[in-house]
């Protein structure tokens, strides 16, 4: 694909910790089972990553990314591991994305909640930055799972959003219009976060020690 070499693509992701991953999931499978499944998460993505085959592959950590599952997962899959830092999640996320453009002319940010996010996606979502400044897949439940940006990282495009709440997509491309930029959306996706959201995953991922469903 045309320009795949010239795209990046960063994942966002907390270290796989009993009650500090995905904490939402806690009540359906136990703390140690949330870790594991975010564990799970983050090889899955990972290795959808690497299988896109793009330019770099950084997968972006935080609170550090000294932890050995994040140490492990990106030696397994060719990622360069760097810190997501201070800020808030839109503060991070423009940082990382800027960062990698001075370098690229296209970068993809994905998180790990989303399993069906593939390589398939991955190159779709390369590919409309040929035509358009910023690329997004919705998520399910108002937010995305995908901002791919092209030229450079807007930072009023991730200031002020209410993360974590159904209004940040609808916000985003509210801003996104704002500033001028030809956006493309791809179809939605849901990701994992809440106990009602565990039939999105494969029966057997929910089968590892400690997660029950």
């Amino acid at each position: 694909m045309s320009g795949r070499h010239d795209t990046a693509l960063i994942v966002f992701a907390k270290a796989p910790v009993a009650g500090l991953a995905k904490t939402r999931l806690i009540p359906a499978l136990g703390a140690e089972g949330a870790a594991a499944l975010a564990a799970r998460l983050l090889r899955h993505t990972l290795a959808q990553g690497a299988a896109a085959g793009f330019g770099a592959l950084e997968l972006c950590a935080t609170p550090d990314a000294t932890h050995p599952a994040l140490v492990a997962a990106a030696r397994e899959h060719g990622a360069v591991l760097a810190v997501q830092g201070e800020g808030d999640l839109g503060a991070r996320m423009q940082r990382a994305l800027g960062r990698r453009l001075a370098t690229h002319a296209r970068a993809l940010l994905i998180g790990t909640d989303a399993p069906a996010l593939d390589a398939a996606v991955l190159h779709a979502a390369a590919a409309a930055l040929a035509a358009h400044d910023a690329v997004f897949v919705p998520a399910l439940d108002g937010g995305y799972a995908l901002v791919g940006l092209a030229a450079h990282a807007p930072e009023r495009l991730f200031a002020g959003i209410a993360w974590s709440t159904p209004q940040v997509m609808a916000t985003t491309l509210e801003r996104a219009a704002e500033l001028g930029l030809r956006t493309a959306l791809l179809a939605p996706l849901p990701d994992i976060d809440e106990p009602t959201d565990l039939i999105h995953l494969p029966a057997h991922w929910l089968e590892a020690p400690g997660a029950r469903p």
